[in-house]
């Protein structure tokens, strides 16, 4: 049997068929641009659904050769050994190929197992053993999804930035497409945040730029860390931006994509767990509990904020997550208690959230600015401001 990829962008498949067998073809090939025919007496209410969409028309009837006018494909799927046998020498003798996914081994093509992730299409056949073709597929997308798999273009092709957010730093809890998205990259701008264990899985011609920023060090200007994305996508290359949590959520990856638009640069964003959920998650703190909070509220701890916002902020019967705030620890406490909110409110600061030297270090609103700078909490920090931080008893040490 010779495999190939057909394009039937346009093209007309009959499908002889109107039970679930002929929608799940109908269904596949409308998805692949097909201009579909069922021919067939009645149709499943799935496929009345196709049809009354407009994805594919319907001939009430039985198939006869004049529905093969100008078809490039047929399907025969009626469920019938026989009435599909009849549509497959119908196809026959107009020169036809003819699929009969009811009886594997039977007519003249053959559908195999397909795994389809982006443009990359892998298609499995092991004769009549569907059930062994699908679980090779399986296997191999599952190989795809790791990043296991060499994804890279080895044909240059026009260049294009996909920002990837890492997540907490722990590399079991980069999703499946960021994972895809690395194993396609020729060069990966990474933070310091960010799951850098995963960089070990590159090949060894990636180049990797490291952009990483420290509390109050910020060797990298963001003007330059665009300036690199944009011009090595210009020169038809697939950058990464590696970052740490998630990039819309106080990773500048707003000003990352605008600068990619107005360099007419691809730019593609996939979603990543943000530390200011999964950090707390870490320390046995939900960022919500029934009874105890119904909202949350993210802030920045480099944002200055003024009586009004604090104000705002204690009077708020959520949890507060402060992200970067170690060095605004003083101030934010200072601020929500002169505002108002209750000096008994409990607070968590998780440090190095995810990692072999987490530690979180809990006490009262009133007190967390001194326990913390008497225990040495230090950055990278995620401070958690609620009756959630003992909403399921003491957290961890």
């Amino acid at each position: 049997m010779q495999p190939l990829h057909l394009d039937l962008r346009g093209r007309t498949v009959v499908v002889a068929g109107g039970g679930p067998l002929a929608a799940r073809c109908s269904r596949e090939l409308a998805a692949a641009g097909a201009d579909v025919l069922v021919v067939a007496a009645l149709l499943c209410e799935e496929l009345r659904e196709e049809h009354g969409s407009g994805r594919v028309r319907w001939r009430e009837g039985t198939l006869r050769a004049g529905d093969l006018d100008g078809a490039w494909l047929v399907h025969a799927a009626t469920g019938d050994p026989r009435e599909d046998a009849a549509a497959a020498s119908l196809a026959e003798a107009r020169r036809l190929w003819c699929v009969q996914p009811g009886t594997p081994g039977a007519g003249t093509a053959a559908e195999p197992a397909v795994v389809r992730r982006d443009d990359v299409v892998v298609s499995v056949s092991a004769g009549a053993d569907t059930g062994r073709a699908r679980a090779l597929a399986v296997h191999l997308g599952q190989r795809i999804d790791s990043g296991a798999a060499p994804l890279r273009r080895h044909r240059r092709t026009r260049g294009r930035v996909v920002l990837v957010g890492g997540g907490p730093g722990e590399p079991e809890l980069l999703t499946l497409r960021g994972r895809r998205r690395l194993a396609e990259a020729d060069v990966v701008v990474v933070d310091r945040l960010a799951p850098t264990g995963v960089l070990a899985e590159l090949d060894p011609d990636v180049e990797v730029v490291d952009v990483g920023k420290t509390s109050g060090n910020h060797p990298v200007p963001q003007e330059e860390i665009n300036r690199v994305l944009v011009d090595t996508a210009l020169a038809g290359r697939t950058v990464v931006r590696l970052k740490g949590g998630d990039p819309y959520v106080l990773g500048r990856g707003g000003e990352e994509v605008l600068a990619c638009r107005a360099a007419g640069v691809d730019v593609e964003v996939v979603p990543g767990v943000t530390s200011a959920f999964a950090v707390p998650a870490a320390a046995g703190i939900p960022v919500t509990h029934r009874g105890a909070a119904r909202c949350v509220t993210v802030l920045s701890g480099h944002e200055d904020l003024d009586g009004d916002d604090l104000g705002a902020l204690a009077r708020l019967s959520g949890t507060l997550v402060v992200l970067m705030g170690v060095a605004a620890l003083d101030r934010l406490a200072a601020g929500l208690l002169a505002a108002g909110r209750d000096p008994a409110t409990p607070v968590a600061v998780v440090q190095d959230g995810w990692s072999p030297h987490q530690r979180t270090t809990t006490a009262p609103l009133a007190d967390i600015a001194r326990v913390a700078r008497e225990a040495g909490v230090r950055a990278p920090a995620v401070v958690v401001v609620g009756e959630v931080v003992t909403a399921l008893g003491p957290t961890g040490p």
